[in-house]
């Protein structure tokens, strides 16, 4: 964690905007791990099933859990709403352009541009990029190198996070296969779960520590880096069709549902409070408890 500041405060950024870049990227690793293998052997909708659920636990488990340990989050911040937006549209991308039946290569191209649009707007307008890295109108050699240090020991840390995360997928995902489970609903359920623990780890220090931005940063980012560049990888890698919508929709209503109550509770006073934290929670559960005994 305090090598995430350290590198923050290197590049001029924002904390938010470095917890959405490197932890949005790194901590959605696991995801992409997950989408690579299943799409190498033919069982992509393992992947979109573990992009849709682990999307629901981010904006409901690691948003409440978080507010619950550090008290409430504000999203007054211009670029932190904006990337809520971004988050919101992009967790639904992904179920508009299968509503054709199917995932093709066209549709993972869309989504690595729609990624690659959210950076560019991110990242290149700051003048602090230009300031640092364009323009080279400062020695920052010798803080390049204490920046280089922070980064390794950081992402050690995150490597770490992540072994932890494919270990847990490793035994849900042989437990889930014994019982003749859908694929999607083993990437609903125990995938997502598992993969999503280095931002549940992140989420519960960022709040302890009171960073409360780098909750919020580490969330958006991984909901962006989930439903464009893991899908967009796993669409390119192999297309898929939908062969039994059933098995989909309740994840389809769930995700949008979850999407509207985030965006109501963090518009209503620019906050998520406690109240809205535990029904977060309650909403986790209850997609839980439907998938588990439904399926």
């Amino acid at each position: 964690m305090s090598s995430l500041l350290k590198i923050a405060k290197f590049l001029r950024w924002k904390k938010f905007i470095v917890a959405t870049v490197l932890m949005g990227f790194l901590s959605s690793m696991p995801e992409l791990f997950v989408g690579i293998t299943s799409a190498a052997t033919r069982k992509s909708e393992l992947s979109f099933g573990n992009v849709i659920g682990a999307n629901i636990i981010l904006l409901t488990l690691v948003i409440g859990i978080a507010v619950l340990l550090g008290g409430k989050l504000k999203l007054k911040d211009k670029a932190l709403n904006k990337s809520m937006m971004f988050a919101a549209l992009y967790a639904l991308l992904p179920l508009l352009l299968i509503v054709d039946g199917e995932i093709s290569r066209g549709d993972g191209v869309i989504l690595i541009l729609a990624m690659i649009f959210y950076l560019r707007e991110l990242i290149l307008n700051q003048r602090q990029v230009r300031e640092r890295f364009l323009d080279g109108t400062e020695d920052i050699g010798e803080e390049f190198r204490a920046f280089f240090k922070n980064l390794i020991i950081f992402l050690s840390g995150i490597s770490l996070m992540i072994l932890s995360a494919e270990l847990m997928v490793f035994s849900a995902g042989r437990l889930a296969l014994t019982f003749h489970v859908p694929l999607v609903l083993i990437g609903v359920l125990g995938v997502a779960l598992g993969t999503s623990l280095p931002e549940v780890s992140f989420g519960i220090r960022s709040a302890l520590m009171k960073e409360k931005e780098l909750v919020l940063g580490n969330v958006f980012g991984s909901v962006i880096i989930n439903s464009t560049l893991v899908l967009g990888i796993v669409a390119l890698i192999s297309p898929f069709r939908v062969y039994s919508l059933p098995l989909y929709i309740d994840g389809f209503i769930f995700t949008g549902l979850v999407v509207l109550i985030f965006l109501i509770f963090a518009k209503t006073k620019n906050e998520i409070s406690k109240k809205e934290a535990k029904f977060l929670l309650l909403l986790y559960a209850l997609f839980f408890v439907v998938q588990f005994f439904l399926k």
